[in-house]
């Protein structure tokens, strides 16, 4: 393939990418969106392939092979419920191969580079290979808190924040040193220290700030991408590396003001903040049972559903569309509370519940929902807690202290559908769980909305 062409490609396929993601606004387009990126993807990858930089040999074409056979299989099996660790992992390879790229670019330099030009490309071997670093341990981390290997309790080291610095001021001092060609040995010494670096940052977030983890883990692997593109001189790269870490960027930026988080704070493993601990609740949980829970349905007229982590678990969107399918055949109104950052991964109890058919008009966001609380009859929580916690409004010592939560305890009735217990993902004790008109229906949700399924009848 020309170069003429091969750039012909590349503008099209980046057209595409920009199409993607202006897509994925509404649920309509998202499908849509979808495919202009996997259009958009294939195209790249074959120009690239088919270019006049790279060569075809036996070992490309296995490589290819292998590398797609991984993905088919990866992706008809993994659930929506692993979709955050995927995508969390899936941010490992990237930071890896930019890590990668940087040190064979540092290795084996272009022939001819001089004076300015051989100082930027010394520059972009460094960014990329520190931005990959921090992208590929970061994710690994977020990988085994996200599949539960890792507590999701943030881990505090003494001076955490005083040892970021002294990291990040290390990492720019052997910069320097790597500029004025102390050797390669500053390159591959500010990579170790990037790699723990990266993995310390993840490891101090708590388990409740996982979502703007996961997107700025995006942003990174993004602005990783882009520095591996200024190495190879592919123009693509760089468009598609600077969308995915802008958007990212921004994408973690929106959700931190939804938490009332600090973005800076947040991505810099809590830099300047307290330790807290929330208070303990005092009283006793009641429990309820599928028969008391459709009997009370029955009767009222004005349900809100809000769906968790737990109603992915439990794969239990399906019950939960034809539930609402026979409430709202009955004349109820029945909607759904979406959180910002529900589930752990944005945009995740969207998802599950366009794919079980749920009808997009009466999936509603906190701030359009949190009003009419007040006036619903029940809500029914599908295994959630600090989407759900009062403790964010009512205790200035919690953890998630000052985040906007979903106001369901104003509602007359609560039912939440937990497995036990226990206090969630984040370790988090729920006020709302001993409340008086909170009661507790423990048990698999799915099977506990199938046995209310059938006694709805059809």
């Amino acid at each position: 393939m020309e170069l003429g062409l091969t750039t012909a490609v590349y503008i099209a396929a980046a057209v595409l990418f920009i199409l993607s993601l202006g897509g994925l606004s509404g649920q309509e387009s998202a499908k849509r969106a979808v495919w202009y990126g996997i259009v958009g993807m294939a195209l790249a990858v074959g120009a690239t392939i088919f270019g006049p930089q790279v060569t075809i040999s036996n070992m490309l074409i296995l490589m290819i092979a292998v590398g797609s056979v991984i993905g088919i299989v990866v992706a008809r099996r993994v659930e929506m419920t692993g979709m955050p660790q995927l995508v969390a992992a899936l941010h490992t390879f990237v930071g890896l191969a930019a890590v990668f790229i940087g040190i064979n670019s540092d290795l084996a330099p272009p022939d001819g580079l001089a004076g300015a030009e051989k100082i930027i490309h010394e520059v972009e071997i460094f960014l990329g290979v520190f931005i990959g670093a921090v992208t590929t341990t970061g994710s690994v981390v977020a990988f085994g808190k996200l599949s539960g290997m890792v507590d999701g309790k943030p881990l505090t080291l003494p001076g955490r924040n005083i040892l970021n610095l002294v990291a990040v001021l290390a990492c720019v001092w052997l910069g320097v040193m790597y500029l004025n060609h102390a050797g390669p040995w500053t390159l591959y010494l500010m990579t170790a220290i990037a790699f723990i670096f990266g993995a310390h940052l993840v490891l101090a977030i708590g388990g409740a700030d996982m979502p703007v983890v996961v997107s700025m883990l995006n942003s990174y692997s993004g602005w990783a991408a882009a520095a591996t593109g200024f190495l190879l001189g592919n123009d693509l790269l760089i468009v598609t590396g600077a969308l995915v870490g802008a958007s990212g960027a921004i994408l973690s930026y929106i959700m931190c003001r939804a938490m009332n988080r600090n973005f800076l704070s947040v991505i810099l493993g809590g830099w300047g903040t307290a330790v807290s601990s929330s208070q303990e609740v005092e009283g006793e949980m009641i429990a309820t049972d599928v028969a008391s829970v459709a009997a009370d349905m029955q009767d009222a007229q004005d349900i809100i559903i809000v769906p968790g982590y737990g109603m992915a678990v439990a794969q239990a969107q399906g019950a939960v569309s034809e539930i609402t399918r026979r409430l709202r055949a009955q004349g109820k109104s029945v909607r759904f509370a979406i959180h910002p950052v529900a589930g752990r991964l944005p945009g995740h109890m969207n998802v599950l519940l366009a794919e079980a058919k749920v009808p997009y008009d009466i999936v509603l966001e906190m701030d359009e929902i949190n009003p009419d609380f007040p006036e619903a009859d029940m809500v029914i929580i599908l295994g959630a807690n600090d989407i759900v916690n009062p403790a964010a409004q009512d205790d200035p010592g919690s953890p998630i202290a000052g985040m906007p939560v979903l106001e369901v305890w104003k509602a007359r009735q609560v039912i939440i559908s937990k497995r036990g217990q226990g206090r969630g993902y984040s370790g988090i004790e729920n006020p709302l769980f001993f409340k008086d008109n909170s009661r507790m229906l423990y048990g698999d949700a799915k099977a506990s909305l199938d046995q209310i399924l059938t006694s709805l009848g059809s």
